[in-house]
């Protein structure tokens, strides 16, 4: 009788041979999964890098020019060289936002800001406070003398607009983004819309300008696209005019943050990045943007704290060189930004 010659495999090898192979499996597996990971991450900096190149400008290009010569026949004034204070990144940042109708970011000069924006953002505690800044306050703009807030960029750039702020509110004004309507309209639209609860039906036409920026906005809950979502922020059809317009766009800016961090909005980084680049320009160089994008998505979106500036009681309507203005009680605004910095609620009304 023919018998094997083959050894016989003891159980406990066959046993320990396939729990080898188990380990190898989820090892490589592992491996594999943290390739794709590093790799997918590498992209995503290099894209970003790659973006926040394209939006930089650097500041020393943006220096305020020389004032116009004075009627009184004196030698022209030039402004002083404007340096926003560096970020460490520990430090609460705050980033002045822009928005004015430019029809082209990249043009030399800019309009007055239809819209601005402080975004104070704490990263230790992770919290970020809006500031809606009224743009017919009548304040001083450094080297030009005293005049509407927007009226800052077109005097002397993004650069003087910070300083101005600063001086304004003592508060340091870190960096800027400026975009015009494009930019916004490409940014929703990239985003693939926004569901919002519009406030209230919103209508107004103006026959000088392109009809596509009419608004026509019904009440209820719907799906904004770019144009849409330009309509609702600059609807000012209210009995408060700016004042209900800023309060507007800093809920629409919250909706904003929380698809941005959103799986959705993450999905679509490549593609967004590329359709907003055109429209954008900051001061934020590449390294700090990337250190403010992963800060982003730890921010607490649900409970972004904002206010408006000047705050009811702390103003005087005036009318002062055929301009009608909003004028400050400088010290009463001052006050209420750092005690609602700091978390401590100012009393609305005397």
């Amino acid at each position: 009788m023919d018998q094997s010659t083959e050894p016989t495999q003891l159980p406990g090898r066959a046993a320990a041979k396939k729990r080898m192979s188990k380990k190898k499996i989820v090892l490589y597996s592992a491996l594999g999964v943290f390739s794709v990971v590093a790799l997918l991450a590498g992209y995503l900096v290099y894209l970003f890098y790659d973006f926040a190149g394209k939006i930089y400008v650097d500041p020393r290009d943006q220096q305020p020019t020389a004032v116009a010569t004075p009627t009184d026949g004196t030698v022209p004034t030039m402004a002083p060289l404007i340096e926003p204070p560096e970020w460490n990144g520990d430090e609460r940042i705050n980033i002045l936002l822009m928005g004015g109708d430019s029809r082209g970011v990249k043009s030399t000069v800019k309009p007055r800001s239809d819209t601005m924006i402080v975004v104070s953002i704490d990263p230790v505690a992770k919290s970020t406070h809006l500031l809606s800044l009224l743009r017919d306050t009548y304040v001083e703009i450094p080297q030009r003398g005293s005049n509407r807030l927007n009226a800052a960029i077109t005097m002397g750039g993004p650069l003087l607009a910070m300083e101005t702020v600063h001086q304004w509110i003592d508060m340091p004004i870190h960096y800027y983004v400026y975009t015009d309507f494009e930019g916004f309209i490409s940014l929703i639209d990239e985003l693939g819309g926004i569901e919002f609860e519009v406030d209230k039906n919103m209508r107004n036409t103006d026959n000088r300008d392109d009809p596509r920026y009419n608004i026509k906005l019904e009440k209820g809950l719907q799906h904004l696209d770019g144009l849409t979502a330009l309509q609702y922020v600059r609807y000012r059809g209210d009995a408060m005019s700016d004042f209900s317009r800023s309060e507007r766009q800093r809920k629409f800016l919250t909706a904003i943050a929380d698809k941005l961090q959103s799986t959705t909005g993450l999905l679509k980084l490549p593609q967004l990045l590329n359709g907003i680049a055109p429209y954008i320009e900051t001061n934020i160089p590449p390294g700090d943007l990337l250190k403010l994008a992963r800060l982003g998505l730890k921010l607490n979106t649900s409970s972004l704290a904002s206010i408006q500036l000047p705050q009811m009681n702390a103003f005087r309507n005036a009318r002062i060189r055929d301009m009608d203005v909003l004028v400050p009680d400088t010290g009463k605004v001052r006050s209420y930004v750092k005690e609602q910095l700091a978390g401590s609620p100012a009393p609305q009304s005397e």
